[in-house]
């Protein structure tokens, strides 16, 4: 068995055609179908059948192709620890967020990563779907809503997020140290769109205990959000860590309670990826750096 061989029938698996197989490989479709008829020949066994027109694995097919697929990742992690080797302290690492949660977590700790590690290259995507981004390796690891529970996946709880009411400071709310969340029904709010993962949890919330909020201004970026509630247009539920690293004299914090919404906030890789350096070293201060900002807001 030859790494050629598992390399064109890992082509023919994903593109289930060995024509589009053999192009995706620069190579002649003949050619293609020999080695596979080879491989075929030495394990004894048909690794695929037509169905009509098209082509599907059998079930010795099935077992090659978890097996490949491992010898591939191992591979492609030892290229990966031999790059890291030879870059020493330098790398580069895609970080997938959801929307919004730059602003909370990563504009600052961004900069001083950047200070402190200038070696190592640094990109940040915000989307919706960062489970799926790094599942399909176009993100190195994201942050997102946990639990993620899937084997392909590594997931590490990085805290427990919980969401109070921000209003201006001369809101007749101003001075309350909390509030039961059924108040938000009667209130003007200044909210996120209906898809925005912020949204979504309170009107889950609110859902749950029997009422819908109907906002007075929808926005969809973080500073204007901010901006209504600083320009006395209506209050807005965001996440407290947020609200208590802010430093704005002009909004003030009031709990919710009964119940207090919340959600736990995670950070995921794919369990087959080799973690370099780059992806240690940020790992390791974005720890740091959440576990400052919750101390911070604990104080405050």
């Amino acid at each position: 068995m030859e790494l050629k061989q598992l390399q064109y029938f890992m082509a023919i698996c994903e593109e289930l055609h060995f024509s589009r197989a053999a192009e995706k490989m620069g190579v002649s479709a003949p050619n293609v179908s020999q080695q596979i008829r080879r491989l075929e020949e030495e394990l004894g066994v048909l690794l695929f059948d037509r169905v009509g027109k098209t082509i599907v694995l059998t079930d010795a097919g099935a077992i090659l192709h978890e097996h490949a697929a491992a010898v591939f990742g191992h591979l492609q992690q030892a290229g990966d620890a031999i790059a890291d080797l030879k870059q020493m302290q330098g790398g580069s690492l895609s970080i997938g967020v959801l929307p919004g949660d730059a602003d909370l977590m990563f504009n600052a700790l961004l900069l001083d990563f950047h200070q402190t590690y200038p070696t190592i290259s640094l990109s940040l995507l915000e989307t919706m779907k960062v489970t799926e981004q790094v599942l399909d390796r176009s993100i190195d690891i994201g942050v997102t809503i946990g639990p993620v529970i899937d084997e392909r996946l590594t997931s590490i709880p990085l805290f427990h997020e919980e969401f109070s009411l921000a209003v201006h400071r001369n809101d007749p709310l101003a001075g309350e140290n909390f509030i039961p969340l059924n108040r938000l029904r009667s209130m003007n709010m200044v909210m996120f769109p209906p898809d925005h993962q912020c949204r979504k949890l309170i009107d889950r919330v609110c859902r749950d205990n029997g009422f819908a909020v109907q906002p007075h201004m929808v926005t969809t970026t973080l500073s204007s959000l901010l901006q209504m509630v600083q320009s006395g247009v209506g209050a807005c539920v965001l996440p407290r860590l947020l609200l208590d690293n802010l430093h704005n004299t002009e909004i003030k914090v009031v709990n919710l309670r009964n119940p207090t919404p919340s959600q736990d906030i995670c950070l995921i890789y794919r369990s087959d990826r080799f973690v370099g350096y780059a992806m240690r070293t940020f790992i390791k201060n974005l720890r740091a750096y959440i576990d400052t900002a919750i101390r911070h807001s604990k104080s405050s």
